[in-house]
């Protein structure tokens, strides 16, 4: 039977063998999907054993980038992301590397909440890793704007110089924004920590700002209460991209879209369940 695994360490929390599972028992494919916590200072030899039999594996905190140079080749959004979380094995034995992580993240948006975001005004915040993956699918739907802010302003600056070329992106300080916008995307690691990035009540407008954290829990984030309570139009969590991501890394694999509606629901029901 075919093998995929999850490399990450920590990763015995990890919903992807579940989805995986779920996927694999919706379309009919015959597979099996498994945690592997890879050591911290050897990663790359702990995947090379795996693919002397594996045919895939997804890759998530902390190895994305070991994971990019591990690869013999990489897709263009890959390599535009300088990070891979979906490795798979070619017919000539050689490992490629892809990242799914902005597709994730824009089919939640746009197909699974009706976000449209073409002509918007979007403002993404955090400028590490996980924007580096998104930034490329967004700027693809040609926003009016996109706006990076992070709190060292020069790491923002180097990924809109980077990506400036695919559209209309800056960089800003979270203190300089004070005008409202049409989509929020918080990206950085604040809701891990209970926190809340240091931004303006005034970003959010009323009944018109659709606000996304990449982060997920039991109960909603503390971005996810912020926008709340000041009235955003959607207030949207990580855990359909999460989901989103998980399927375009299954139709790599095994050439057949699984439909996220029902893992997702299942997803929901378990983490309420805690």
């Amino acid at each position: 039977m075919d093998q995929y695994v999850v490399f990450g360490n920590p990763i015995g929390h990890s919903k992807s063998p579940l989805i995986h599972r779920l996927f694999a028992d919706q379309t009919g494919q015959s597979l099996e999907y498994a945690t592997l916590l890879a050591p911290l200072d050897d990663f790359s030899d702990c995947a090379r054993g795996f693919f002397k039999q594996g045919c895939g594996a997804n890759v998530t905190v902390p190895f994305k980038e070991e994971a990019y140079r591990l690869c013999d080749s990489l897709t263009p959004r890959a390599q535009r992301a300088g990070a891979v979380n979906t490795l798979s094995k070619l017919a000539d034995g050689t490992l490629q590397g892809d990242n799914t992580d902005g597709a994730g993240l824009v089919r939640d948006l746009t197909v699974n909440a009706g976000v449209t975001l073409a002509g918007k005004r979007i403002l993404v915040l955090g400028a590490g890793g996980a924007v580096r993956g998104v930034l490329e699918p967004i700027l693809a739907h040609r926003p009016q704007s996109l706006v990076i802010a992070n709190r060292t302003v020069e790491k923002a600056e180097q990924l809109a110089r980077e990506f400036d070329e695919l559209g209309p992106v800056v960089a800003s300080g979270f203190a300089w924004l004070q005008e409202p916008v049409d989509v929020i995307i918080n990206a950085t690691s604040a809701s891990l920590s209970g926190e809340l990035p240091p931004i303006a009540d005034s970003l959010v407008e009323a009944g018109r700002t659709v606000c996304y954290d990449m982060m997920y829990g039991k109960e909603p984030t503390p971005f996810c209460q912020w926008a709340s309570k000041l009235g955003a139009a959607k207030v949207l969590d990580g855990l359909g991209m999460l989901a989103e991501q998980a399927a375009e890394a299954f139709f790599i694999w095994r050439g057949v879209r699984p439909e996220t509606g029902p893992v997702l629901d299942e997803l929901r029901r378990q983490l309420a369940r805690g």
